[in-house]
């Protein structure tokens, strides 16, 4: 689909504007962006009432045939480029406020990386098999609070809650989790599975996301319903959407599993992500979480949660839980990184780390195999974090 495929999806307002003034635009790899609502109302395009909103909730509900066809429009519109027409549409992305592109309808995070939920187990004490029986059968996951995902540049305030018994106040273990995020468009019908074949007419894009997480909090209160209060007080999300079809060259084959999956969770459908994250902490690089470390893939999330007949709606967001790999260097998050607390991570001033300080900016990036050749890189996500309320 030519150099369409290196677009990605937002919403935004220029300058100073409030954001009643968003509309939608695509980010170029030249790090421009092309104001899609303003072309929309100039220019003949498929699905004109789609691109003049101020959001791509829109976009999210019309469905596949839709997403193809705007997409097909942006490649003949940028492959037979008039320099003069799109120049007025063409604002650099640094005079650009991105927002939150949709609105979340529900938000599940999963746990998906046979690494991470290994080492998690391991850090908490377990000696035997470190995963629960059911971990290899199926794809495991958590609601969260939509509510609290917000974009890209938004900080995050440090949580208060229950640390242990009679003792309430400000997490001590502020953590971050390196994730990817699946963004699903067209609904389902409810009481009616959507089959792994089928997922991928949902897929609408991926984002980068940061699931934070107050681990005191978080291991307290997670027995025996799992977390709440220690993982709902805030999402972050990239505010530019990759497009799913834009990541076809970055296709992987599932990993070895041990037992085969069901067959409602087998099929052709069934391919991972290579992606390569890197984590920054105040400008230094700590992690390098693999996204190609998912033992369960994105069609079989989509599959595994309607299989009950839980519906799928425009907006859901699907996380994949946190990356991690192997090495030291690999894992995507501080519990890990620190294990636990007992090993901190000494950054290059000589300091040591065990979890977030308040003023701590912490920047996710990720890039994957291009169409056509090169690495096309995704949204970044980025927070500070605030002190916590009195």
């Amino acid at each position: 689909m030519g150099q369409a495929d290196a677009v990605r999806y937002g919403s935004f307002v220029l300058g100073g504007e409030p954001p009643a003034s968003a509309r939608l635009g695509v980010l170029t790899d030249d790090d421009l962006v092309l104001d899609l609502t303003a072309l929309a109302a100039r220019l003949t395009l498929p699905w004109p009432e789609l691109l003049v909103a101020s959001s791509l909730d829109p976009l999210l509900a019309a469905g596949r045939r839709a997403w193809r066809e705007v997409s097909d429009w942006l490649s003949d519109l940028v492959a037979g480029e008039d320099p003069e027409l799109l120049a007025a549409f063409r604002h650099p992305v640094a005079a650009v406020s991105p927002l939150l592109p949709f609105t979340v309808a529900d938000y599940v995070d999963f746990f998906a990386c046979e690494q991470h939920a290994v080492n998690a187990a391991r850090i908490l004490g377990a000696r035997e098999d470190p995963l629960a029986p059911n971990w290899r059968h199926l794809p495991v996951g958590y609601h969260g609070r939509s509510s609290t995902v917000r974009g890209s540049g938004a900080p995050i305030r440090r949580p208060n809650g229950q640390r242990g018994p009679g003792d309430f106040g400000p997490t001590h273990a502020l953590d971050f989790e390196a994730e990817l995020g699946f963004v699903i468009g067209g609904a389902s019908v409810p009481g009616e599975p959507v089959h792994l074949a089928a997922a991928e007419d949902h897929l609408f894009g991926v984002v980068l996301l940061n699931d934070w997480s107050a681990r005191d909090i978080q291991f307290w209160e997670s027995r025996p319903l799992g977390p709440m209060l220690g993982k709902a007080f805030g999402t972050s999300v990239s505010c530019w959407v990759t497009p799913w079809d834009a990541l076809a060259a970055a296709r992987l084959p599932p990993p070895p599993r041990d037992p085969e999956p069901l067959p409602y969770l087998r099929g052709p459908a069934d391919r991972g992500l290579d992606v390569a994250v890197q984590v920054r902490l105040n400008g230094e690089l700590i992690c390098a979480p693999p996204g190609d470390s998912l033992y369960w893939t994105a069609p079989q999330m989509i599959a595994h949660l309607t299989s009950g007949g839980a519906a799928l709606r425009p907006g859901d967001l699907l996380g994949s839980g946190t990356l991690s790999g192997p090495e030291r260097s690999q894992r995507g998050c501080l519990l890990e990184l620190s294990w636990g607390g007992r090993e901190p991570l000494t950054l290059r001033d000589g300091s040591e780390l065990t979890y977030l300080r308040d003023g701590d900016e912490l920047l996710v990036t990720a890039s994957a195999p291009a169409v056509g050749g090169g690495r096309l890189e995704l949204g970044e996500v980025r927070a500070r974090v605030l002190p916590a309320f009195d």
